[in-house]
């Protein structure tokens, strides 16, 4: 026994790295009360393994490498009893050079064996071109003679503790859906949980983007899944005792026979400065490279909108061609017809009362926009179909079921969903999307729903699904067939997909080329929004802000503008049938939209490149958004009033002239070194730095 020990301790040994390690945890960071530590890792970060095969994180950013996380039992396995396997006493290691989608790389694998009789193998991959940005899969192989019954695994499970001497503060994204629209970005107060499914979380509110980040002012630490079909994960995140705690979670019942293997997804664990957006803008890039990727933007939909949702349900089409050329006045280049034309949904007929004389009416309408010199639009809500509905009445069939062969609510419209997996479904939808954009004439879509950004397992025995789940890891299928009818019928269509309010669906971004804010509940959730949507899609991706009218008091154009977002706005002119939250636009307000709308086409920072590492949203005050294009950088300054220094980062060589380009003031001149000034606002601060 001694000599085996031995054997592995020297072989453990060769793994250290010849730097000391700073803890800032503490204590707790001690390996396993002296045992020995085997260090893997890259430039940025390092992860050490302990004797049982429990991992902390270190930072490499600084002059030594610095533990960030305590020892945990990163990687376990739930028994059907519920008792977690967490220890595995280290029987093996190796490693390799790989090469692939990422690039060259080596790859790490521990293996070690719990009293259970269960063995782990941890494979952790770190790729040249993505530092600090480990790829992680676990294998679990039952050693023992009889079936053992698993219900869980768990990855990258670890604590982000406070730096040395700083108050614990901590924020967090998360991509989960919720119903009550939360925001993407919080803070963790004390108490703070979301569990971040990524199924459904209510009947119509579910999916997401399977990644999670929290940090600090000093780091921050993102884990997620790198499946290339979204899967059934969770992703907790949670205020600990002086700590932020997350992991990548999947349940789901299997029976190990002797012999038998479980494996993991490949799952990510980042290490990052600044806020969530380099370790987002990272996961983007890798998922690049596996195919998942969101399409270029063509110049059509960076375009400033006019919809017509301010005259609401009760539009008619003289009140709609009454506004056209007022929307085109102002500069406007895109009319959108919303929800309304139709007599249900499902059966997506058009209402006999305001198309009297049928699609003969909707080809005018569409022939009017054109003639006002704008593009059409038209607002669609796939998947759900209306009780009572023709479609339900002569075919059932579509309708997505439940276990006990219940229909799935929509709640919004009191509709049922349809089953995206099923190819009637597909084929209905295939031909009216043909219609609109052939037929009708349309330039795009509007197609709108929380419930179209992810959807429950389905067991309709009509359907013959491979397995219950096939509905939701194929709804990216769905968004696929759309987008390419789409663009077979018009190459510039414009394809938005809106899941009202929650956070977007990852894996159907490379099936749409524009993502608006989707219903914001504040000017701080457009911010935010186009902050992630950026980081997600792409630093210019063509991120909408949605109407204005949902910003704070209804016209914060510069929370649009300043952060590169495509301006829309849906007044209503000249007058407007509701007596109640009327989106008129009286002579004051039309002063304003005319300067903003200026102001948004003059600079078309929408298709800039946004520099979201440059600022912390969490920490640094005021808030700062940065968006560079043409040789400058446009600077947005968020808070309800400031008086005192602002900071003007990313500066190349040279000095800089500043330029409030909204009240057209010029503010000085700063340089890298010497970048600070003083300055005095309101809500927001709209700056352009141009090289002297």
């Amino acid at each position: 026994m001694k000599r085996a020990h031995d054997e592995r301790r020297r072989t453990l040994l060769q793994w250290l790295a010849g730097t000391a390690v700073a803890s800032t945890v503490g204590p707790a960071a001690a390996a396993g009360n002296g045992r020995d530590v085997a260090r893997i890792g890259d430039a940025a970060m390092a992860l050490e393994f302990d004797g049982e095969l429990r991992c902390r994180l270190l930072s490499k950013r600084g002059a030594r490498a610095t533990a960030v996380t305590a020892f945990a039992s990163s990687e376990r396995l739930r028994l059907a009893n519920g008792r977690w396997i967490e220890r595995f006493a280290m029987s093996g290691q190796a490693a390799d050079r790989v090469d692939g989608p990422h690039g060259p790389g080596l790859r790490h694998r521990f293996t070690g064996v719990a009293p259970d009789g269960i063995e782990k193998t941890v494979a952790v991959t770190f790729h040249d071109r993505h530092p600090g940005f480990a790829i992680i899969r676990v294998s679990y192989r039952n050693l023992g003679s009889k079936p053992l019954d698993i219900t869980a695994w768990a990855n990258s499970a670890h604590t982000l503790r406070p730096a040395a001497g700083r108050k614990p503060e901590f924020w967090t994204f998360s991509g989960a859906t919720h119903q009550d629209r939360r925001d993407w970005v919080l803070p963790m107060a004390p108490g703070f949980e979301q569990r971040n499914f990524m199924g459904m979380n209510a009947s119509d509110y579910g999916g997401g983007t399977p990644a999670v980040d929290v940090w600090q002012r000093d780091c921050g630490v993102a884990v997620g899944h790198l499946d290339t079909v979204p899967r059934l994960v969770a992703l907790p995140v949670r205020a600990t005792a002086g700590g932020a705690s997350l992991a990548v979670e999947f349940e789901g019942a299997a029976t190990l026979a002797p012999g038998g293997t479980l494996d993991t997804l490949d799952t990510f664990l980042a290490l990052h400065t600044g806020d969530y957006f380099a370790a987002l803008d990272r996961y983007r890039q890798v998922m690049a490279e596996r195919g998942v990727r969101a399409p270029d933007a063509p110049p059509e939909c960076y375009e400033p909108i006019w919809c017509a949702w301010g005259y609401e349900r009760d539009f008619t089409i003289p009140l709609m061609v009454g506004t056209l050329q007022k929307a085109k006045e102002l500069g406007l280049e895109w009319a959108v017809l919303d929800d309304g034309w139709q007599n249900n949904e499902g059966d997506w007929k058009l209402d006999t009362k305001k198309f009297p004389k049928g699609e003969a009416d909707m080809r005018g309408l569409v022939g009017a926009v054109k003639e006002a010199g704008l593009k059409a639009r038209l607002w669609i809500t796939p998947l759900a179909a209306d009780p009572g509905t023709d479609l339900l009445h002569e075919h059932a069939d579509m309708l997505l079921l439940d276990k006990d062969g219940a229909p799935q609510l929509i709640s919004w419209w009191n509709s049922l969903y349809l089953c995206p997996a099923y190819e009637p479904t597909i084929e209905m939808t295939r031909a009216f999307v043909r219609k609109i954009l052939g037929e009708w004439g349309y330039a795009g879509l509007k197609i709108d729903g929380q419930h179209l950004n992810g959807v429950a397992p389905c067991y309709n025995p009509a359907h013959k699904h491979a397995r219950p789940e096939e509905s939701f890891e194929k709804l990216q299928d769905f968004w696929k067939m759309v987008y390419d009818t789409a663009r077979e019928v018009n190459p510039h269509a414009v394809v938005e997909l809106c899941p009202c309010g929650t956070a977007y669906a990852f894996h159907n971004f490379p099936y749409m080329n524009q993502a608006p804010a989707s219903d914001p509940l504040s000017s701080w959730q457009v911010r935010h929004k186009g902050k992630t949507l950026k980081a997600l899609m792409g630093p210019s991706a063509a991120y909408a802000g949605d109407h204005v009218e949902l910003s704070d008091g209804g016209e914060d154009f510069a929370s649009t503008v300043g952060i590169g977002a495509v301006l829309s706005t849906k007044f209503t002119w000249p007058v407007d049938p509701k007596p109640k939250d009327s989106f008129l636009l009286t002579p004051e307000r039309e002063a304003k939209w005319r300067k903003w709308i200026g102001i948004y086409r003059d600079k078309m920072l929408a298709n800039g490149v946004y520099r979201g590492e440059l600022y912390d949203i969490g920490f640094d005050k005021p808030e700062a958004h940065v968006v560079e294009k043409d040789g400058r950088l446009y600077f947005a300054f968020f808070a309800p009033r400031w008086d005192g220094p602002i900071e003007i980062r990313g500066l190349g060589p040279g000095r800089y002239r500043l330029r409030d380009y909204v009240d057209e003031r010029e503010l000085g001149q700063v340089q890298s070194g010497a970048n600070r000034i003083t300055v005095r606002f309101e809500h927001a601060l709209l700056l352009e730095a141009v090289p002297a």
